[in-house]
């Protein structure tokens, strides 16, 4: 599934790297606790979360994920956006809540890592 038909899914909207919207993505990840994120997932793919700082975008990078969908219409600042363009992260937003931006994702293919 590419970025831009992940945006579809999850009725949202790319807020930084339009370049990758061809990106292919084949799993995600939802966490609000990025000591989660960091213990638990380790595919080079998508997290969802509704935790608008800095350390989001470094734990992306750290893990070589691919994209950053912000849930629950939060919106990320802008020194987020800076150095997620420095890391080469798609980033979106979405006005769903968590699990629903995942249940639609899980219904379109994408997984979880096993």
């Amino acid at each position: 599934m590419t970025v831009e038909q992940i945006v579809r899914a999850v009725d949202g909207e790319i807020v930084c790297g339009e370049e990758f919207k061809n990106r292919e993505i084949a799993t995600a990840c939802g966490s609000d606790m990025m000591s989660d994120v960091m213990a638990f997932y380790h595919d080079r793919g998508l997290l969802l979360t509704g935790l608008v700082n800095i350390q989001v975008i470094r734990t992306a990078s750290l893990l070589d994920l691919e994209c950053v969908c912000f849930v629950r219409g939060k919106t990320p600042t802008e020194e987020m956006l800076e150095l997620a363009k420095e890391n080469s992260l798609a980033i979106i937003k979405t006005a769903l809540p968590m699990f629903p931006a995942c249940g639609k994702l899980f219904a379109s293919g994408i997984r979880g890592n096993t």
